[in-house]
């Protein structure tokens, strides 16, 4: 099965870095998962608004440079947070980087690059997972979220 990325996604990666609109393109072509791209480069006003709703945690984020991409899951015509979907995106996703030699971290695995380790997407996710509950902290799983490491 082949994907394509819609006009609005192609909109929404301008002002985006030129590796990372690359890795999606290339990941669209690859994936087991249809998506979207839902949000690309981003104003500090757009980002104070995110973190004052919690639905980011800083101020410094990768998006307000062009550095990094939400992408949303589809299953057929309707958007899918099913985080299984998110870890065969993210597979996809690290399989293009490495095609095209971009280093990526995976907001749903902020310990340590998506392209430098070779576990499957969900068993790093359950990797950072259990980092953080040994450190008795919360982790913070923010599976559409892709940055350039």
């Amino acid at each position: 099965m082949s994907f394509q990325l819609s006009q609005r996604s192609l909109d929404r990666l301008k002002g985006v870095d030129p590796k990372l609109v690359e890795v999606v393109k290339r990941a669209i072509e690859i994936t087991e998962v249809d998506f979207g791209v839902t949000e690309g480069l981003r104003t500090l006003e757009r980002q104070k608004e995110l973190v004052a709703k919690g639905a980011s945690h800083t101020l410094k984020s990768k998006h307000i440079g062009g550095k990094a991409v939400d992408l949303v899951a589809y299953v057929g015509p309707r958007v899918s947070w099913e985080i299984k979907l998110y870890d065969d995106i993210a597979d996809a996703m690290r399989q293009a980087a490495h095609e095209l030699d971009v280093s990526l971290r995976w907001g749903a695995a902020w310990h340590k690059d998506l392209t430098e380790s070779s576990l499957p997407a969900e068993d790093l996710m359950n990797e950072y997972v259990d980092l953080r509950r040994s450190q008795n902290k919360r982790p913070f799983i923010d599976a559409p979220h892709f940055e350039l490491a």
